[in-house]
């Protein structure tokens, strides 16, 4: 009995390191490839705040690569621009991101393998003066200084930090997650602020995440490109260009029937759907289509959502029952 008992808890304490979404191609990965027509709009303007090469070292100069607008357009288009220790950049769209069935937003980063990882934080504001993080998680070992040229690791142990995925995916954030913020209005969000993760695990320059954990990323990098290196900001969920948009491709679509078991049927009437995208209610897309007919006969019976994109960019979210 001690020795299970033992087992139990040696099992649970590997657990709580490694909780969260893994790199790209495990199963259950939330990262999200730059081509998925779930991304409607990219950032149309960013203004970067430079970090120091080195924060301990500030002779050392600021970090020099790329240029404001490299945070613009999509993912892989534009080259990257760097941050440095603890810079930041502010994007703005051209309509603001909205609170959507899963994630709402990605942030992209340039890493060229799973586990060299340089991080960020996440933040969002519906003014563009008052902003508000999402609370990120580290479980990265705290012992060891990561080096410039090593591996950050797993990417189980990070949640809510962006750059966990290599180049061209996305980490994604769901909006949802701040809802109960005064001052903020997740179905208007104007601004989206990534911050450089220093990445040093000793005070005075450490950053920590929602536990008070020190997060430990490549340090120092000393060097112009330096810090997090922005490629993009994709949008998933964003306003309409109006009301009567919405009502009008609201009233053009129909889907039969609903609830249903084996399949269900999507009939337009005068506009030209882009992608029909199935997700389940944590947000993970099960189906990316442009036929008419989506099979759901070896889902799980609960509710999904159908998200239908128009070749005009508007977009409406529909609920989608399997019984």
């Amino acid at each position: 009995m001690r020795k299970l008992i033992l087992l139990v808890f040696l099992f649970t304490a590997y657990n709580s390191t490694a909780q969260f979404h893994g790199a790209v191609g495990t199963i259950g990965t939330s990262a999200m490839y730059k081509d998925s027509s779930v991304f409607v709009g990219w950032a149309s303007n960013c203004i970067v705040t430079r970090g120091y090469q080195d924060i301990a070292i500030i002779s050392g100069g600021y970090a020099t690569v790329g240029v404001d607008s490299n945070g613009t357009r999509k993912a892989s288009v534009n080259p990257v621009v760097s941050l440095g220790d603890g810079g930041s950049a502010i994007l703005t769209f051209t309509s603001p991101i909205t609170n959507g069935a899963g994630y709402d937003f990605a942030v992209f980063e340039n890493s060229f393998s799973d586990v060299f990882l340089e991080l960020a934080f996440v933040e969002v504001s519906s003014d563009g003066i008052n902003y508000f993080r999402f609370p990120c998680t580290s479980n990265t070992q705290t012992l060891t200084q990561i080096g410039p040229f090593d591996n950050t690791g797993d990417a189980t142990k990070l949640n809510n930090l962006a750059g966990k995925y290599r180049a061209n995916y996305g980490t994604p954030f769901d909006l949802n997650e701040l809802q109960s913020i005064i001052g903020l209005d997740i179905n208007n969000i104007t601004h989206v602020k990534v911050i450089d993760v220093v990445g040093n695990i000793n005070t005075p320059f450490a950053t920590y995440d929602k536990n008070s954990n020190p997060i430990n990323d490549p340090y120092p990098t000393a060097f112009g490109s330096g810090g997090f290196d922005l490629d993009a900001v994709g949008v998933i969920h964003q306003l309409a260009v109006g009301l009567a948009e919405v009502e009008l491709l609201s009233n053009s679509v129909m889907i039969y029937p609903n609830p249903s078991a084996e399949r269900i049927h999507i009939q337009t009437y005068k506009i030209e759907i882009k992608a029909l995208i199935l997700s389940d209610a944590n947000g993970r897309v099960i189906v990316e289509t442009i036929d008419n007919t989506i099979y759901l006969k070896d889902l799980d019976a609960g509710l999904y959502f159908l998200k239908i994109m128009t070749a005009e960019g508007l977009s409406i979210t529909k609920k989608v029952i399997k019984n």
